[in-house]
């Protein structure tokens, strides 16, 4: 799937076809950006006119990503994402996520879900559908408590947490 428009020295290897090996490094490098919460640097992992479809909310192309990354931030609070590989072909991977955050309210949340990932040969996400349920826990039952930013590496993923 590819933009003439776009510059081919946009490249975000790794790049398809993947092996598990890069699937792995495409996801984790996924979640090292969605939790650095810059709407910004996240978007560039995507094409100009990349396609989203996030719970009910259709997107498309770099600048409406930037601005649906604002939003959400601004309401998930104290955000920590983490995503796990669940299967791959040549340009496509399936991954399923929880992350926590709060609200302005102070009531927490984990939501969880799945997504389906479609890249250009540049590496670039070129179509992204999720799929989220938000379930309410008390602060007590959080499980991700490293510091906003990159999950250490040490931090146990999805399958360890029984999630």
């Amino acid at each position: 799937m590819s933009d003439p428009v776009q510059s081919t020295a946009e490249v975000r290897p790794p790049l398809p076809p993947f092996t598990r090996e890069t699937a792995i490094q495409k996801v984790r490098g996924a979640e090292d950006g969605w939790n650095s919460r810059d709407p910004q640097r996240v978007s560039l992992a995507y094409t100009p006119q990349s396609v989203w479809r996030n719970r009910a909310e259709f997107v498309t192309g770099r600048e409406a990503i930037v601005g649906f990354l604002a939003r959400k931030w601004a309401r998930e609070l104290d955000y920590r994402l983490i995503k796990e590989l669940w299967a791959y072909t040549e340009n496509r991977i399936a991954v399923r996520f929880a992350y926590e955050w709060h609200d302005d309210s102070g009531n927490w949340f984990r939501s969880y879900g799945n997504e389906n990932w479609e890249f250009d040969e540049h590496g670039l996400m070129a179509r992204r559908f999720a799929c989220i349920n938000d379930l309410p826990i008390r602060e007590a039952d959080r499980l991700y408590h490293w510091p906003l930013g990159r999950r250490p590496d040490d931090h146990p993923g999805l399958s360890e947490l029984g999630l």
